[in-house]
């Protein structure tokens, strides 16, 4: 991770020290290293224009819909995948141009359905004959065409962590691809929609370019025959990128070989291509700085205690995922121990590792969480009445804070005392 690392002995992002940051902000918090998201967008865009692809780039922006980090990848060009009326208007807010969203998701409702065509975005990646029907009957109702591809399931096994496959049947997304020919011709048949061809997505966090390989081809090969019974089929929607080496003996294939594969699947077939990379753009770009509340010794065991949470970042207690763990201040001493490092809330699965080794370190000390920048603010919640934590972006020397911690005061303004639990002193009072 480029993006972090120390000078002098300290820990920077970009020109930026983390020990003044978390001094300065307080900790935890989360910092983001804008060259860093730059440099993995344009990688991807590098990377499908090398393989001779008309591609769009569309953020999926699950993985971090902070406003500013939106906005570093619009100037760039990018578009935006995404799954919610809010991700809509956060992306448009964000500098995103509707004309390059690609509204994903098993579960749009209605209201979600106006404020997309309203909003004019390319295109509804659509996942079953229900939804087609609800979008083609909105779009009717408001007397506009309403763009959709058919996101297709080819029943292809990531190998990726089960509650991140999307691809397998049985998964909850897209249409069977024996009944997606039938489903695409319906979709044509009907003024109130403008089929603009296929999408997928087989999940996240995939190492390995064999699943993308007979997904991909899947899907070139069902646009083929679509367009010999005189179907229309102008783009393919690949769905998201590569994994993340989170680990240090974990390797992620390069941008350009992703690129040769999608060249690969489509052969000699004129289409615009999109695809959907949210993990893979931000979180290596992006850590968590928390501080050592206390450690403590139980039964052989050793526990560094922080003040970050699971609450903060769900991932290691969700799907029990690594994370690099290092003190911001770099150790005078090679010796290491093994310690687990936890966080502060009523929880046993509050833990961000287990038996790490660590070299000495002690209250006050300053860790870092690598590989942060995704899935991590976005998956936040107030639990135990903490409040969401700052997020830091820093380009150069410079530092800015894009999202400030509230106040408490802030959180428990956002709610309201039902009149028969007024105070007693005003119940009854004339």
């Amino acid at each position: 991770m480029t993006a972090f690392a120390y000078r002098d002995g300290v820990l920077h992002a970009e020109g930026v020290s983390l020990a003044h940051l978390a001094d300065e902000v307080g900790t935890p918090l989360y910092v983001y290293a804008a060259g860093a998201i730059e440099a993995s967008y344009d990688a991807y865009a590098r990377g499908l224009a090398d393989a001779g692809l008309r591609a769009l780039v569309a953020y999926g922006v699950k993985a971090n819909d902070n406003l500013a980090v939106i906005a570093t990848l619009a100037r760039r060009g990018a578009g935006a995948d995404v799954v919610s009326g809010g991700e809509i208007a956060r992306a448009i807010a964000a500098g995103i141009v509707p004309g390059r969203i690609i509204y994903s998701g098993v579960g749009k409702t209605p209201a979600e359905i106006v404020q997309a065509l309203d909003a004019g975005i390319r295109q509804f990646n659509v996942e079953s004959a229900a939804e087609i029907d609800t979008i083609a009957r909105i779009a009717g109702d408001h007397g506009v065409t309403a763009p959709v591809a058919l996101r297709v399931n080819p029943d292809v096994d990531a190998g990726t962590h089960h509650k991140i496959a999307t691809g397998r049947k049985g998964d909850k997304f897209g249409v069977d691809m024996v009944d997606a020919p039938a489903l695409y011709a319906r979709m044509a048949a009907d003024r109130r929609l403008a089929p603009r061809g296929l999408a997928l997505h087989i999940g996240s966090q995939i190492l390995s370019l064999a699943p993308f390989r007979a997904a991909f081809g899947a899907l070139a090969g069902l646009a083929r025959t679509l367009r010999a019974e005189g179907l229309p089929v102008a783009t393919l929607d690949f769905g998201g990128g590569l994994g993340v080496a989170y680990r240090d003996d974990a390797e992620a294939p390069s941008r350009a070989d992703y690129g040769r594969v999608i060249a690969e699947a489509i052969g000699d077939l004129l289409v615009d291509v999109a695809i959907e990379p949210g993990r893979s753009i931000v979180a290596m770009a992006g850590v968590l700085v928390t501080r050592i509340v206390a450690t403590k010794e139980s039964h052989g065991t050793r526990f560094v205690v922080v003040d970050a949470a699971m609450n903060d970042l769900l991932r290691p207690a969700m799907y029990d995922a690594y994370h690099g763990i290092r003190p911001v201040v770099r150790p005078r001493t090679e010796d290491e121990s093994l310690v687990d490092v936890v966080g502060p809330i009523c929880e046993s699965s509050d833990v961000f590792a287990r038996a790490r080794p660590m070299p000495p370190v002690a209250a006050r000390h300053v860790l870092v969480i690598d590989a942060a920048g995704a899935y991590g603010r976005v998956m936040a919640s107030c639990y135990n009445a903490r409040p969401l934590i700052p997020e830091v972006m820093v380009r150069g020397d410079r530092a800015e804070i894009i999202r400030r911690r509230p106040t408490f005061e802030e959180s428990i303004a956002l709610e309201a005392m039902p009149p028969w639990l007024a105070p007693a002193s005003t119940q009854g009072a004339a």
